[in-house]
């Protein structure tokens, strides 16, 4: 019973001077009684000191004025969780439906739809570099703010991230988590929810806020874990390309790093990049999904095709004939006469795929249970150490410039990948495990 108290989130800490005093008439029960209230005041002390966060009543933030005050409040802390609901199924940009924010002392929800509402001082929040803004899989959340005020929050730590370099696994999603650090279970019964629309019921927002209560504990329990463990420069490796702006930006002349190059040559290659620009231009002003435009295997068939009349055009298998004939179709033609007058000295020096020879072959293999075995023996996720194409690059070059080649991920793997590719280790069996061993 003291404990289902504790664990309320409406228990109040007052209600205790409360009690004894209702049986001042029994002595007895008024012994008991006190004893009571002492136990339930050392195991809420006790709590608190475990876990430095406890929950209270939620709010929801309508107004310009009710925002400043808690957002003035919040920025008296050391960290803050937060999270976002939000809508793209329709558009091209984000719609921002709800933000939720808890802090080790209180949590709320914000209503971004309210048209009175002026989100600056969340903004201001975002960019305070005092306090530790909290994420899970963060860089969605991001990218929102940033396209809603030009700012990228800071300083941040991202608990996918952190619990990839404490050995919870490749990208483990936020119920996982929860179940693993807090021995929780997710409601999961509104994850479908239609965030666009209002009212929301108390149990959509209840879910809603379940995304940023539980990382309370979790952001204290994963930054223990870094700091003991001497892992947590590791993470500020990663955060430092969440911070970058370049992350965020959606420049149409960079479009088509998001296509698969299944191109023949050159030329195709200039006619794929002007017609993924034009399309990225297209869905950025109308606010439409790209696929909405033109979907990615027309843009291939063109690239490859390289029609130059309505008749070309509605002939490939991914392009309806009245689309060649419409307005879009005269400009897709116009984007692929722009990519066949490119100069081709212009055109970015693509790195081929590897094929994985019986050259190399072999050694992709070795770097691949190296890999493995240090993965294990540190508790580092293999996805945040190295994939496959930095392994067949390590087999071909030892100067590739991928990331298990540079920083943490060096001393931990990259290392001894190249001894190991060279012959100056080799790997055995040492007490039941693959272990690396010197060459002789």
């Amino acid at each position: 019973m003291i404990r289902s108290a504790l664990s309320s989130p409406c228990f109040e800490p007052n209600f205790l001077n409360q009690l004894a005093p209702q049986f001042q008439s029994f002595a007895p029960v008024k012994r008991m009684a006190t004893a009571i209230c002492q136990e339930i005041r050392h195991l809420h002390r006790r709590q608190l000191r475990k876990l430095r966060v406890y929950a209270v009543h939620m709010q929801t933030i309508t107004t310009t004025k009710d925002l400043i005050t808690i957002c003035q409040r919040l920025s008296q802390q050391d960290f803050i969780t937060v999270d976002t609901e939000f809508m793209r199924e329709n558009t091209f940009w984000p719609k921002l439906c709800l933000i939720q924010i808890a802090s080790p002392v209180e949590e709320l929800i914000i209503d971004p739809l309210q048209s009175s509402l002026d989100l600056s001082a969340f903004y201001s929040l975002m960019e305070n570099p005092k306090i530790i803004k909290v994420f899970h899989a963060a860089r969605q959340d991001i990218e929102i703010v940033f396209h809603q005020s030009n700012i990228i929050p800071t300083p941040i730590f991202d608990t996918q991230v952190a619990a990839m370099v404490c050995g919870f696994g490749d990208s483990v999603s936020y119920s996982a988590l929860v179940k693993k650090i807090t021995n929780k279970n997710l409601d999961k019964s509104s994850r479908f929810t239609d965030w666009s629309r209002r009212p929301l019921s108390d149990q959509q927002l209840q879910y809603a806020l379940g995304d940023v209560t539980h990382l309370r504990e979790i952001y204290l329990k994963l930054k223990n874990q870094l700091i003991e463990s001497g892992r947590a420069s590791w993470l500020d490796e990663e955060m430092a390309i969440l911070k970058r702006p370049s992350t965020y930006e959606l420049h149409p002349e960079n479009a088509w790093k998001r296509l698969k190059l299944r191109v023949k040559g050159p030329q195709n290659l200039a006619v794929l990049m002007a017609v993924a620009a034009w399309r990225e231009t297209v869905a950025q002003k109308t606010d439409i999904p790209r696929r909405r435009v033109i979907k990615d295997d027309a843009i291939y068939d063109i690239a490859n095709q390289l029609p130059r009349t309505p008749k070309a055009l509605g002939a490939l298998r991914t392009v309806s004939e009245s689309l060649a004939k419409s307005a879009k179709g005269l400009d897709i033609l116009n984007a692929v006469e722009d990519g066949l007058a490119c100069d081709p000295s212009t055109l970015p020096t693509l790195e081929k795929s590897i094929p994985v020879s019986q050259d190399i072959g072999p050694v992709v293999d070795l770097l691949r249970v190296l890999l493995k075995t240090v993965s294990s023996r540190y508790g580092v996720a293999v996805k945040l150490i190295a994939n496959v194409d930095d392994l067949e690059k390590i087999a071909v070059d030892d100067n590739a410039d991928v990331p298990a080649l540079t920083g943490w991920r060096r001393k931990l793997f990259g290392d001894d990948a190249l001894a190991l590719k060279h012959g100056r280790i080799s790997l055995g069996i040492r007490n039941g495990e693959i272990d690396k061993v010197s060459a002789p």
